[in-house]
């Protein structure tokens, strides 16, 4: 049986991230023609989701996740999951630029990937939920339906057959219970 977990803003909301929605001026700004447009401006959000991700750290989902090694395809650019010590983590917006690039951050490619740019990753995801089959696991993780990927890939999973769980509030507590539900106590 393989398991696969897909991450969105709602893991995170636990470690003291805010989600795009509950800042959707944030989400405004990660447009390729306004960072081209507005360097300055843009360097300063990209700053702004920095110091937020700086401030926080994993939370149980997290954690549980990287101790039963379940493989990540995430929508986050907070880093948590490999913080948290997942080796198998697709980042699928890629992540933020460290202090030197941020003098240029307008310039770059999947650091993090922006409205109107290509997603290099999403042909990944497509291709590690195609491999599932009717007797694997698909866990959903605080997302929401505002993407065409999250959809996508959720209606891969569905048209699989595998068992699908979906997990859209309190995930700091319900993606650990789940997964000793379904692995026991200590990680197979």
């Amino acid at each position: 049986m393989k398991v696969i977990a897909f991450t969105g803003a709602g893991i995170s909301k636990q470690s003291n991230i805010p989600t795009f929605m509950e800042c959707p001026e944030v989400r405004d700004k990660l447009h390729r023609c306004f960072a081209q447009n507005n360097p300055e401006e843009y360097r300063k959000t990209i700053s702004q989701l920095k110091h937020n991700m700086q401030n926080a750290f994993p939370n149980p989902a997290h954690l549980a996740l990287a101790q039963y090694q379940i493989p990540i395809i995430t929508m986050n650019i907070d880093g948590l999951h490999t913080l948290a010590g997942s080796k198998k983590v697709l980042e699928l917006h890629g992540g933020l630029p460290n202090e030197e690039e941020l003098a240029y951050a307008e310039q770059l490619r999947n650091k993090p990937v922006l409205y109107g740019d290509p997603a290099p990753n999403y042909e990944k995801a497509f291709d590690m939920v195609t491999q599932l089959d009717a007797n694997d696991i698909f866990i959903v993780v605080g997302c929401s339906y505002h993407t065409a990927i999250a959809n996508d890939l959720r209606r891969i999973a569905e048209n699989i057959g595998c068992r699908i769980y979906e997990i859209q509030d309190d995930a700091a507590h319900k993606v650990p219970a789940l997964l000793e539900k379904l692995f026991g106590a200590t990680n197979e």
